[in-house]
């Protein structure tokens, strides 16, 4: 194994300022980027899923629980698999207490192929809590690329897909699927895909928060047990 290379603490510091020039360069670049992504189009979904959760019958309006947003990771589980994806099971370990994006009105979600009878005890063995539901016998996650045909057979890969809803009518804003997920996980991140984005006094475009009435700000923040 290598290490770095050691030099004084003059040498360090001076080349880590020169990094941090460089890293602040890519923070201002990436909220471009989200306020660019908080603009995109969005595109009604027309077909009625039923998906399967632990209340039994659900549809995707159901799923945002009274909330404007619903963020859903789409979790590689096939309908034949005796277990989940390993990789999509380390992305779930690092998402943060709910309660913050609830917080700004925005629901969680899992959704996976494999019938709800093998993705209860799975999600029991690990202690999770969110919401997961089976997509079992519906085209959702064909629709939402997140299984694709290649070469005549079925193939699962991870995803993330964000929707808004108005009154009962829900759109999809935004989707990424594999490398596009580095770095998620957190509160703001997940929010930074979103159409409402953090809910920020600094963020583009304007008025997203208060048109929905979100509450907004990092001012709202609180302990995840005093929302």
């Amino acid at each position: 194994m290598t290490l770095p290379e050691i030099v004084s603490r003059e040498e360090w510091r001076a080349e880590r300022e020169a990094l941090l020039a460089k890293e602040k360069a890519a923070t201002h670049a990436r909220d471009a980027i989200n306020a660019e992504r908080r603009r995109l189009p969005m595109v009604e979904v027309d077909t009625e899923y039923v998906f399967e959760g632990g209340d039994g019958k659900a549809t995707l309006l159901d799923a945002f629980e009274g909330r404007h947003q619903l963020v859903v990771y789409h979790y590689m589980f096939a309908p034949e698999w005796d277990e989940g994806c390993r990789s999509c099971a380390a992305f779930l370990d690092q998402i943060g207490h709910l309660a913050h994006l609830h917080a700004r009105g925005t629901s969680f979600a899992v959704v996976s192929r494999a019938p709800y009878t093998r993705i209860l005890p799975f999600k029991a063995r690990l202690g999770w809590t969110m919401p997961w539901y089976s997509s079992h016998g519906t085209p959702f996650n064909h629709d939402f690329q997140v299984t694709v045909d290649r070469a005549g057979e079925s193939v699962e890969r991870p995803g993330v897909s964000c929707f808004v809803r108005d009154h009962d009518r829900v759109f999809h804003t935004y989707s990424t699927y594999e490398r596009g997920l580095d770095g998620l996980g957190s509160t703001t991140s997940l929010l930074d895909l979103t159409a409402l984005g953090r809910q920020e006094e600094w963020e583009q475009p304007r008025g997203r928060a208060s048109t929905l009435g979100a509450p907004a700000g990092s001012a709202s923040i609180r302990f995840h047990d005093e929302y």
